[in-house]
């Protein structure tokens, strides 16, 4: 597929208020060799209440990335928006959805119309507003999980049961209100390569308008006794950093305590990124999983900035990990490129770990390895 391409027009679907801007939080499943995406929007008609229904329509397509053909009308007694649909393991399909609280019922093999009636998921909590749901099978035990405005913007919550359509109970906290301020925060928790992942979204890129919402990903551990620990963003994700690529640090994994921060590269252009700011000796920041291969590197650049001028270390692992490279940062108020060798060349995958070295502010963009 080249670039992006449009699922579903509220344009094109003939019970869709066109006007409405409403079509948010779908899902989509395959089954039978069949791509089914599920979105709520406005129907054309009024509600008793004098407001426009929310209905949750069906797309259908032979591909992931469509074309999808949208369904004529929306999914009969079903009024909700975030629709999710679960497959258990005998084959019968679930689809969950809000409004004002989360709602279950089976669906037909042909997944478009309802098996069972509606039913309300009770022992959630009652206060605050609650949307959003996912549910997954881990173990034979089935997770509910839910953002959940429990004080003044959403969290994200679980509860677990022994069926698909409970009774839950409420469990934790899968991740906790936005560091970013973000309102909303919606998840979905998928299983790939025997690691479990948590997809979830914020603000970053624009954090005075949080409707511009990015997609973030981490990874999701289990206790023994099936409980989810607790997720905290970690800027940095998942997955592995070629060495040779430029490593954007403020992405970390882990930071020290003091003398480290994050700040926009333009704050009138939030979309150029960020950069790294280092203000007191000993300071250091960790960016997990770089790759640096099993041909020997020769040098590092690292692109920064000081007014003062300073220096920097980089160290492999940890903070007082293998010692890779000194670099000192020239004096300037210009971004510029300094070049220096790689003295102590470690192979295969490792944490990175940048320490500053001086009192003066220091401020990266990236750092890139050369062979």
């Amino acid at each position: 597929m080249d670039g992006s391409c449009i699922v579903v027009s509220q344009y094109n679907v003939p019970w869709v208020d066109s006007t409405s801007y409403s079509m948010w939080a779908p899902d989509c499943i395959e089954r039978n060799g069949k791509y089914y995406f599920y979105f709520p929007a406005n129907t054309k008609t009024v509600g008793p209440n004098g407001r426009k229904n929310f209905g949750i329509g069906v797309a259908i397509a032979d591909k992931p990335e469509g074309p999808y053909v949208p369904q004529a009308k929306p999914i009969e007694g079903v009024h909700g928006i975030d629709p999710n649909v679960f497959i258990d393991k005998d084959g019968q399909a679930y689809l969950y959805w809000a409004m004002g609280n989360i709602y279950v019922a089976k669906l037909k093999d042909n997944m478009l119309e309802l098996a069972s009636e509606p039913q309300k998921i009770e022992n959630l909590p009652q206060k605050g507003l609650k949307e959003g749901p996912y549910l997954f099978e881990r173990k034979g035990i089935y997770y509910l999980t839910y953002p959940h405005v429990e004080h003044s913007i959403e969290r994200l919550e679980y509860a677990i049961g022994d069926s698909p359509v409970g009774p839950f109970k409420v469990a934790g906290v899968v991740m906790d209100e936005s560091p970013m301020h973000c309102w909303t925060n919606h998840q979905s928790m998928i299983q790939y390569k025997n690691q479990w992942y948590l997809f979830y979204h914020q603000d970053a890129y624009s954090p005075h308008f949080d409707k511009n919402r990015s997609i973030c990903i981490d990874s999701l551990f289990f206790n023994p006794d099936g409980t989810i620990q607790k997720v905290t963003p970690t800027l940095r994700g998942v997955g592995i950093t070629q060495a040779t690529r430029e490593i954007q640090i403020d992405r970390y994994s882990h930071i020290s305590g003091k003398g480290v921060s994050v700040a926009f590269l333009d704050s009138l252009d939030t979309f150029k990124g960020w950069k790294t700011l280092f203000n007191t000796q000993g300071a250091w920041l960790r960016y997990n999983a770089v790759d640096f291969g099993n041909k020997k590197l020769k040098s590092v650049q690292v692109r920064a900035m000081s007014q003062q001028g300073g220096k920097i270390q980089i160290r492999l692992d940890k903070p007082d990990g293998p010692l890779l490279s000194e670099v000192k940062i020239p004096k300037g108020n210009q971004w510029a490129t300094t070049d220096v060798p790689v003295s102590n060349y470690q192979r295969g995958v490792h944490n990175l770990v940048v320490v500053q070295q001086s009192n003066s502010l220091v401020e990266i963009d990236w750092v890139q390895f050369k062979r």
